[in-house]
């Protein structure tokens, strides 16, 4: 499913070195999906922190929890980790399409070529974060993300536009956070 380069292995294991917990895991989630590709959420947990729903699997030697959702997407990834002049970090070699299934595709395709060109003029965007059960899981960032208007703009148009262009979908639900940041609304 993943695979773990040398230089990844050997600074995970220093930062678990650090951690308070001697049962100590990486767990990895996709949180979303870019203009960049994805976007991921590693962290190191103790073993018991995991997710009821989490794939558990063993890479060389490490125990490694993925998210259930973000698994089909993780499969041939390598996670590596690059020195730059800036310092360095994790990066992931994910070999994956953004979406695999064909009613996810057409979500994303409708929100990015009708939904996002109009939430743009406020300054605002919308990220597709996954389908489940005929719903589509949406979530809205820039001047959309704390809009006291963004209720409507879900329902009479967002939810109206993906339902009309992909049949499969009954209803679309808000993920946003929209209390977050200090100025979410501008």
């Amino acid at each position: 499913m993943l695979q773990i380069t040398e230089k990844a292995r050997e600074m995970l294991d220093k930062f678990a070195e650090q951690a308070d917990d001697d049962d100590v895991a990486l767990k990895i989630v996709i949180l979303g999906r870019g203009p960049k590709g994805f976007q991921y959420d590693l962290q190191l947990i103790g073993s018991d922190d995991a997710s009821e729903d989490d794939i558990e699997t063993e890479v060389d030697g490490l125990v490694v929890f993925v998210g259930s959702r973000s698994a089909p997407y993780l499969d041939g990834t390598i996670l590596d980790y690059k020195e730059t002049l800036m310092g360095g970090g994790f990066s992931f070699e994910n070999p994956n399409p953004l979406w695999i299934d064909e009613v996810s595709k057409s979500v994303a395709e409708v929100i990015e070529s009708k939904v996002n060109p109009l939430v743009a003029a406020h300054g605002g965007h919308v990220d597709l974060v996954g389908v489940d059960d005929g719903k589509a899981m949406i979530s809205f960032g820039g001047g959309c993300q704390g809009c006291g208007m963004v209720d409507v703009t879900l329902k009479e148009g967002i939810e109206v536009m993906i339902t009309e262009g992909v049949p499969e979908i009954t209803a679309v639900v808000d993920m946003t956070d929209h209390d977050a940041g200090t100025n979410p609304f501008y």
